[in-house]
């Protein structure tokens, strides 16, 4: 029995190592993770910074020229307003769409803000970088570009380490 034996050990044949793990994991996400994450931060860097755009073009035509943007109501002159540009405080009964620009960016930013920071936990990056992502959404055309590196960035990393994207 010991000669089978001998030879069944003889023939079997060699099993490879099995590859080295990685100690610790680079990202702490998985592969569809970091895509969802990567594709709503572009979205909303790119809402974020369409929606500045108009914000600033009203800060200008509100505190430089005096004017606001009026949904319906009755001018000063007694016209009716359905859409139009007028002196601050010179529409009645008309909806100050000015105001309503600031609101809407500010809550579109609080979203940018959250999807920023997913992306960056899920990169497992450095906290400057998140510092950046949130500074993209405050300086006028800065998210359209901290967006276009952000994802290369991630595109880059990724690809460059597949191994240590997490696999459940």
């Amino acid at each position: 029995m010991t000669e089978n034996t001998g030879s069944l050990q003889g023939t079997a044949p060699e099993v490879p190592a099995a590859p080295k793990r990685p100690q610790k994991r680079r990202f702490q996400g998985t592969m569809q993770q970091i895509n969802g994450s990567l594709t709503f931060y572009k979205i909303f860097a790119f809402t974020t910074g369409i929606m500045l755009l108009i914000l600033v073009a009203k800060m200008i035509m509100d505190y430089g020229f005096g004017y606001e943007l009026y949904a319906g109501g009755t001018t000063a002159a007694g016209a009716d307003n359905t859409l139009g540009f007028h002196p601050k405080e010179s529409v009645v009964d008309g909806t100050g769409i000015s105001y309503w620009t600031a609101v809407v960016h500010g809550w579109i930013y609080v979203v940018y803000v959250i999807a920023g920071f997913r992306l960056w936990f899920l990169m497992n990056w450095r906290f400057s970088r998140l510092v950046t992502i949130v500074l993209g959404g405050v300086v006028p055309f800065l998210s359209f570009i901290v967006e276009r590196r952000i994802a290369a960035e991630v595109r880059r990393d990724v690809h460059t380490n597949p191994e240590a994207v997490r696999r459940y």
